[in-house]
């Protein structure tokens, strides 16, 4: 780039089903611009199958993400790149700052993109070059994983908005429907500094489902539903300066006339509480799925109340995510750092003869290490609230759900029917449940397991009071 060019590099920021593909492909159209795709992906680099780009090889980038940022930045064309919400976050905050690093953030309508994900999921087309391979589907509409993908979108965006406005910089903002607008895309190439121009967008990509939105659902009413359970004006938040969305709601449960409630540890197995619950609440279901809305008026509801949350020991809790979620789940991307970083290859779920008690012990030591990593910051993957710290969980569930009591896992049988006294109820006795488990921590338990629970979870261990696991 020429010192006279306002930008030496950008990024397009956007999510996943909004139009992405297309506005890299027309970019690309451009002379003296390139889009390289999604570089900071965490399965791949670029795109799907990529493991090297500028001299930056999968495992380089991982371990130090700036030096393919530096990269991109040295290129002799404007060379950008796209960012989604759950990239590799590292160098979000280096790109954001940089005034010579050009903003283009890309959005679409929340439902159209909801829709467009499923479908993609449904057929594994993400992609249509020639419509004669189109592949069709029908979807179902789900209004909680609606709420939870608008929450996430409006989470990434709110935070990209505070970025700039305390940067002191702008951005240009693109429609999905402006993604093939010859007028636009030239009108950004302008601001881009590009003096290059197109007449006509790139042929290489096809809109994949132009269809009504009612012929693309298997429950289209259902929409209606979803949609009264946003808050999209946050009407529920009482006004205040803190940080802006607080978290959400909707994995609480609470009984429908009496005053308790309940927040189940993210990842942790549930010790029959639920079932305690349901025992106590009679005939009347258990409440979940909250609303911001809905969870207000069951406070207000009950103004004299007992809301409690779990505490497992970090090194438990660690075990039943990786044996639940690893070693029998679908986190694709955690097992690829195992085998990548720590040498640890899990075999597929349908090959477990060759799990054993060795290979046990080192993927859940492995798995220990990538959370301890994951944490801090220091690995392309996103913290999901599985492992995230329970001290975190906690701290982000206070704004809406104030917890009264943290009860220990070991201690229920006695706290639990103990909640009653202070509301002048007369509650059950609790009797634990344990899931059996063919591979269990005591086998595997030592010191460099301890230590390296520690290690990751040393929040935990200060903050709750957690000493070394017993067993």
């Amino acid at each position: 780039m020429t010192q006279t060019a306002p930008f030496d590099y950008f990024v397009v920021l956007a999510e996943m089903r909004t139009g992405s593909n297309l506005i890299e492909a027309n970019l690309n159209e451009f002379d003296g611009i390139t889009c390289e795709g999604e570089v900071f992906n965490p399965a791949f680099i670029s795109h799907q199958g990529k493991e090297e780009l500028y001299g930056v090889t999968l495992a380089e980038r991982d371990r130090n993400p700036m030096a393919l940022l530096w990269a991109i930045r040295a290129q002799s064309d404007l060379t950008g790149f796209r960012f989604f919400h759950d990239h590799d976050a590292r160098v979000l905050p280096t790109f954001m700052q940089d005034p010579r690093c050009a903003k283009i953030i890309l959005t679409r309508n929340p439902l159209d993109s909801y829709v467009s994900l499923k479908i993609a999921q449904a057929t594994q087309q993400w992609k249509l070059g020639d419509v004669k391979t189109k592949r069709s589907a029908q979807v179902t509409f789900d209004p909680v994983e609606f709420e939870d993908h608008v929450t996430r979108l409006q989470a990434f965006q709110a935070r990209i908005l505070n970025m700039l406005q305390t940067s002191g910089q702008t951005a240009f903002y693109l429609a999905y429907e402006d993604a093939n607008d010859v007028a636009v895309l030239n009108g950004l190439a302008a601001w881009l500094g590009v003096t290059a121009r197109i007449e006509a967008p790139s042929r290489k990509l096809k809109r994949q489902n132009p269809e009504p939105l009612e012929q693309k659902l298997t429950n289209p009413d259902a929409v209606r539903d979803g949609m009264a359970r946003l808050d999209r004006f946050n009407l529920s938040r009482t006004p205040n300066f803190e940080p802006r969305r607080g978290p959400m709601v909707w994995g609480m449960r609470a009984c429908a006339t009496l005053p308790i409630a309940y927040l189940p540890m993210p990842g942790a197995a549930d010790p029959g509480v639920l079932e305690w619950l349901e025992q106590i609440s009679g005939d009347d279901a258990l409440l979940e799925d909250f609303t911001a809305q809905s969870w207000r008026e069951w406070l207000r509801a009950h103004p004299r109340r007992a809301i409690f949350t779990v505490l497992h020991h970090p090194l438990a809790r660690a075990h039943e995510v990786y044996l639940r979620q690893v070693v029998h789940g679908q986190r694709a991307n955690v097992r690829a750092f195992l085998a990548r970083v720590h040498n640890v290859t899990l075999p597929e779920k349908d090959a477990m003869d060759s799990y054993d008690t060795e290979l046990h012990r080192a993927g859940f030591l492995a798995f220990l290490r990538f959370a301890a990593a994951n944490l801090n910051g220091q690995t392309a993957m996103s913290v999901l609230p599985a492992w995230a710290s329970q001290t975190k969980v906690i701290e982000g569930v206070m704004g809406q759900a104030p917890i009264h009591h943290l009860l220990r896992v070991e201690g229920l049988a006695r706290d639990l029917p103990a909640l009653g006294r202070d509301l002048g109820l007369e509650l059950p006795q609790f009797v634990p449940l344990a899931a059996p488990r063919r591979f269990t921590l005591s086998a595997i338990y030592d010191a460099e397991i301890e230590a390296a629970g520690r290690a990751a979870y040393g929040l935990d261990y200060g903050a709750l009071g957690f000493e070394d696991w017993a067993g």
